[in-house]
């Protein structure tokens, strides 16, 4: 194993906050963790803008009726008609931004070239373009490109796939401290690190008053190559 292999485990977000991508970038591998079981009225499947009338959301549609039990990575997408939907709110609400023509350029036929059916490769497709576009160089695998685990602890399962994964650091959100057992990576001899969400800067944001959990979209349309320095671990 080599020394200091940063590894976090995550669901998949659509197109998520900065926070999110900071996260990704503090780590040398990110396991998407899309075979845990899908949640309603989350982020999977939805995220903030800023508009004149204050932080919307916008949510992409999915089958859930009767599908209580399914898996993030089993959830499909209930038709095509949002993509031109977000497409437009983001135009309308970002169109005056100062970086607009040049992330539109590459982010506008993401939404036009998506013909997919599951909601967690929309997600990987989009977290994937974006970290392009902030350099992030980060290996992102997902979590079933590993063998099964075998159990049904959750903390023991996030340690195991550190440690197929090369890990001897796990990094975690600071939300899973109200689940996390501590002692789990300690026995095996992973070090456990958390993720610190405070203290970023605030840039030229549309909208009145400043909103630091919207999508990264409103980040990047606002920064364009400039975005990284609004971040913790992004050049």
């Amino acid at each position: 194993m080599s020394s200091g292999r940063k590894v976090a485990i995550l669901q998949s977000n659509y197109i998520p906050w900065k926070g999110y991508f900071d996260f990704i970038a503090s780590v040398d591998e990110f396991i998407l963790f899309d075979d845990m079981q899908y949640t309603r009225r989350d982020w999977r499947n939805r995220n903030q803008i800023k508009t004149p009338q204050g932080v919307q959301w916008i949510t992409v549609p999915v089958l859930v009726k009767g599908k209580y039990y399914q898996k993030i990575k089993e959830t499909e997408i209930d038709g095509d008609h949002w993509s031109e939907l977000h497409w437009k709110s983001l135009f309308q609400n970002y169109r005056r931004s100062r970086y607009f023509d040049e992330v539109a350029s590459w982010l506008q036929p993401l939404y036009r070239e998506w013909n997919g059916s599951l909601l967690s490769d929309l997600n990987r497709y989009f977290i994937e373009a974006i970290c392009g576009y902030l350099g992030i160089t980060t290996k992102i695998t997902n979590s079933w490109d590993y063998p099964p685990f075998e159990g049904e602890n959750r903390t023991e399962r996030l340690a195991w796939l550190c440690a197929q994964a090369g890990g001897n650091e796990y990094v975690s959100g600071p939300a899973a401290k109200n689940y996390i057992e501590e002692n789990v990576f300690v026995d095996k001899g992973i070090k456990l690190s958390w993720a610190d969400y405070s203290g970023y800067p605030v840039y030229d944001q549309l909208w009145g008053d400043f909103v630091h959990g919207v999508s990264i979209v409103d980040l990047i349309f606002n920064c364009g190559n400039k975005s990284g320095s609004y971040m913790k671990y992004v050049c």
